[in-house]
């Protein structure tokens, strides 16, 4: 038998792993409208991160974001409900796979416009500092991110004000279809001192090395009252988006990226017995979870200007 802490993080991960591939299954099935954007390869990340935080600490992430929202404690099928655009105590069938939230669970939500959640992220750093409570926000974004000008400006801020929070950059090894170092010659991390901000590098595919970064960034951001960026390193082993082609990787990049694989990685220290178990037990609650979701009602089209507009 491993070490039980080994058999949580592999369950963890499995489990929006699972949950990734549910829901592409529910793109081609066109049981979701649109497409979806997967953290396929990058579990470990919210994982480890979400181990780490305070309960109070606000979670915001990018449209890649279900795992990240699962980490932080939002039931699963709200998520699957949400997303198939049905009843949800998330956002009612409103926000779906890229725009959900679920601030009562920590989770303030997916944003997919590249970057806009760093300003947010500041927002509610400068809100807890203003309150004098023990909370520091948590927002990740792709590398690819860092050259967007709200960014920019927002760290600029943070520093200068002295926000206590943490700007988590998954380094996933691409910004959509582009490679990461074919957009700037400055890794995310040599970025940050420009800035007045203590980087980290860590590895993203650790779930247990993402809780330890996480643990003394957030305690040091909390004492000091200061912004820390944190440069995760991991492997995106999908596409940008459930209809991509990847016709941009190279010939066997894939393959070698999978040896890496945070799942394959966590799986070795775990025995066969164990592992069937786990995997049964997160695949049972996964279908239980869809079979409810899909029991949910449509939302009512003469609601569709609810949360949107107010009358005097």
């Amino acid at each position: 038998m491993g070490d039980p802490q080994d058999q949580n993080w592999y369950a963890a991960m499995y489990r929006i792993r699972r949950v990734e591939e549910t829901l592409l299954d529910l793109v081609r099935q066109r049981e979701i409208a649109g497409s979806v954007h997967l953290c396929i390869g990058q579990e470990a990340i919210p994982v480890g991160a979400c181990a780490a935080i305070g309960p109070d600490d606000p979670v915001i992430a990018t449209y890649r974001g279900h795992g990240w929202a699962l980490a932080r404690g939002v039931p699963l099928v709200e998520l699957l409900a949400e997303t198939l655009g049905r009843s949800s105590t998330l956002n009612g069938g409103r926000g779906g796979s890229a725009y959900l939230s679920g601030p009562q669970y920590g989770f303030f939500g997916e944003n997919s416009i590249v970057g806009a959640g760093v300003p947010m992220a500041v927002g509610l750093a400068l809100s807890a500092s203003f309150q004098g409570v023990d909370r520091v926000p948590v927002v990740s974004i792709g590398d690819g991110a860092l050259n967007q000008g709200v960014v920019h400006e927002s760290l600029n801020m943070a520093a200068v004000l002295n926000a206590g929070l943490l700007v988590l950059v998954e380094n996933n090894g691409y910004a959509e279809m582009t490679p990461s170092d074919a957009l700037t010659a400055v890794p995310a991390a040599a970025r940050a001192p420009a800035y007045g901000i203590e980087p980290v590098e860590v590895d993203g595919n650790d779930p247990a090395a993402m809780a330890r970064c996480v643990s003394s960034a957030r305690a040091a951001a909390r004492s000091d009252r200061r912004p820390i960026l944190i440069e995760a390193h991991t492997r995106r082993l999908g596409g940008h988006y459930s209809g991509d082609v990847q016709h941009y990787r190279p010939a066997g990049e894939l393959d070698e990226w999978r040896v890496g694989d945070p799942l394959t990685r966590a799986a070795q220290s775990i025995g066969p017995g164990d592992l069937a178990g786990i995997r049964n037990q997160v695949d049972r609650e996964i279908e239980t979870a869809l079979g409810q979701a899909r029991e949910r009602s449509l939302p009512d089209p003469s609601t569709a200007t609810d949360h949107v507009y107010t009358t005097g």
